[in-house]
């Protein structure tokens, strides 16, 4: 089932809802492009430029936006590179990110775990992965914020973002390390820099927003449902059904994967004419009745979280990863911690997309913070403890003061 929708004021898409309908638009490239270049409305001036949801849509050179066999040259460098990621350094360094957050409020007892914590900690971990130095890391911290906040000014956010990562892609170019940017640059697809870039703000954007909003929602429901606050130390084993149960209700981001007809298509029924957005209800075909058998779901990978076909998440494995250490050390550090308001007072942001909490506030039994620990690998292959070069680092800036913590000073 596919149904007209309006995005924004004057931004006209349909929603598919469907699961198998939804299955057909992701596996058929031939029929459902992702350059938004076909975006008939957009090209002709109906769309206005500045409409608030044009940036999640419009074209870049990235593995997102682009189809055939550009898009297998721009995939392939991204996914040979996430592959170079060591799982068990990366989960040492979510544990160090946690251990850092929590320490900056153990001892008040009310925490926001979305703001404070789910919001903060893929920042940190992506800065890492990426190979940001501190004076760049803060930056990319902020300029990111800014624009999915859409707080303040967002053009200015954007242009500190893309200063940002023009300066870290110049900085390997002089001196690659064992992290993903260096790692995208030497790959066989010989990136331009203009692409580096765009690989960079893809992978990042994807890799925070959607990332916090899987951690926050995991903690809101662990911390609400008692299926799953009972059994709180039960292992891991109850964080990941909590974050499948998630995956499958709350889907980080309930609504998106984009595609435009490249000709007038029938979609069960329903005529998708060429060039208009159709976008996919994450949430809806995750809901989709047709799925439910004698009132049981069938297996996890079922769902539509990640999205499908050519086009899938290539990052879902470390973003699973994430979430799990970020909950579970959470948890072990604060095994009292509950909500501080009832579950239905929560608040989510509107928005056509996102499926995110507005705050999560939470309450413990203060506890001291912990000493300083030494220093682990980071969480790349070969690599070893963060050496970033000190020169022009903002005091103060989140990446920096975390590098501090984690050396001792």
């Amino acid at each position: 089932m596919a149904a007209p929708v309006e995005l924004a004021p004057g931004v006209d898409a349909m929603l598919v809802t469907d699961h198998a309908a939804a299955l057909r638009v992701l596996h058929s490239p031939e029929l459902f492009a992702k350059d938004p270049r076909r975006w008939l409305a957009l090209a002709d001036g109906t769309v206005p430029a500045d409409s608030p949801v044009v940036p999640m849509m419009m074209y870049r050179p990235n593995a997102l936006f682009s189809d055939g066999a550009e898009h297998l040259r721009l995939r392939q460098a991204v996914t040979d590179s996430l592959d170079r990621i060591d799982p068990y350094q990366l989960r040492r360094f979510v544990e160090r990110s946690s251990d850092y957050l929590v320490d900056q409020w153990a001892g008040i007892g009310r925490v926001d775990l979305l703001n404070q914590y789910a919001k903060t900690l893929p920042l940190l971990v992506f800065s890492e992965l990426f190979g940001s130095p501190p004076e760049l890391g803060d930056r990319l911290v902020a300029g990111i914020a800014g624009i999915f906040d859409a707080v303040g000014d967002a053009e200015a956010a954007n242009t500190m973002l893309t200063g940002a990562l023009v300066e870290l892609v110049a900085l390997k170019r002089e001196q690659p390390g064992s992290d993903v940017t260096s790692w995208l640059m030497a790959h066989p697809s010989r990136l331009t820099d203009e692409e580096m870039i765009h690989q960079l703000v893809m992978l990042m954007s994807a890799g925070t927003e959607p990332q916090r909003n899987l951690i926050a929602n995991g903690l809101r429901l662990i911390l609400s449902d008692e299926r799953f606050s009972a059994s709180l130390f039960g292992g891991g084993a109850s964080v990941e059904d909590a974050l499948d149960e998630v995956l499958w209700t709350d889907p980080p981001m309930a609504n998106y994967a984009v595609h435009y007809p490249v000709r007038d298509v029938d979609l069960s029924g329903v005529i998708l004419p060429r060039g208009t957005p159709v976008v996919i209800s994450f949430a809806a075909t995750n809901s989709d009745p047709a799925l439910i058998a004698n009132g049981r779901r069938p297996s996890n990978r079922s769902h539509l979280a990640w999205s499908a076909g050519p086009h899938a998440c290539p990052a879902k494995d470390s973003a699973w990863l994430i979430a799990i250490a970020a909950i579970e050390k959470l948890l072990n550090r604060l095994p009292d911690l509950e909500l501080a308001v009832p579950v239905d007072e929560l608040d989510w942001r509107p928005g056509p997309f996102n499926r995110a909490l507005t705050a999560l506030p939470a309450r413990f039994t203060p506890i001291a913070p912990r000493p300083t620990p030494p220093a682990d690998p980071a969480p790349t292959r070969a690599a070893t403890a963060p050496e970033r070069p000190e020169s022009g680092a903002r005091k103060g800036g989140v990446w920096s003061s975390f590098l501090n913590w984690w050396r001792g000073q």
